[in-house]
């Protein structure tokens, strides 16, 4: 009887342990964050379905424990520059002996906050100006410019950003006009 419990028990925290975000807890993330999206691209560049997809990829379409607890969702860290808010959580980064170690993220009031930062953070650093030389229309040489840049250290961070545009169609929202201008039509 001991058994059974036990193999209950493993089941029930495995089930939980494997948690994999829905195409229906995605859809409705891109369904809340599309037009910010298309505002911030025409507001600096940054092309929409990148900014979609990273924000999926990076926040588990709003789900990860950063963005619920710090409402960043880009894995943005704070950097020796960052002076606002700040969330510490273990994340990639190792001490002198090897072990992981908590990381400083910044933290936002909103999303929206960390979605115009994650635009600020690209259209103004010197790392990612090369970026800016592609069209809007190119998420495929984007995605690559960004782990080229060094945005994120996982080896298939590039090939992922361009599974979840293809996936969710996003590349579409590269060619949508300012939502903000729908209003006067």
């Amino acid at each position: 009887m001991k058994i059974v419990r036990l193999l209950l028990l493993l089941s029930v925290v495995a089930t939980f342990c494997s948690f994999k975000v829905t195409d229906a807890v995605t859809f409705s993330y891109i369904e809340n964050y599309r037009d910010l999206s298309i505002i911030e691209m025409h507001r600096t560049g940054v092309p929409a379905s990148i900014t979609l997809a990273q924000a999926i990829h990076e926040s588990a379409s709003g789900t990860s424990n950063l963005a619920s607890n710090s409402n960043n969702h880009f894995g943005i860290k704070c950097k020796t520059y960052w002076r606002g808010k700040s969330y510490y959580h273990k994340d990639d980064d190792l001490d002198t002996r090897g072990r992981l170690i908590e990381s400083c993220f910044r933290a936002y009031d909103a999303v929206e906050d960390s979605f115009i930062d994650h635009s600020n953070f690209l259209k103004f650093s010197d790392h990612y100006q090369k970026l800016f030389n592609l069209s809007k229309m190119d998420y495929v040489g984007w995605a690559y410019g960004l782990k080229e840049c060094g945005y994120a250290t996982d080896t298939r961070y590039t090939q992922k950003l361009i599974n979840i545009i293809k996936k969710y169609n996003l590349s579409v929202y590269d060619t949508w006009e300012d939502p903000r201008t729908w209003i006067n039509k």
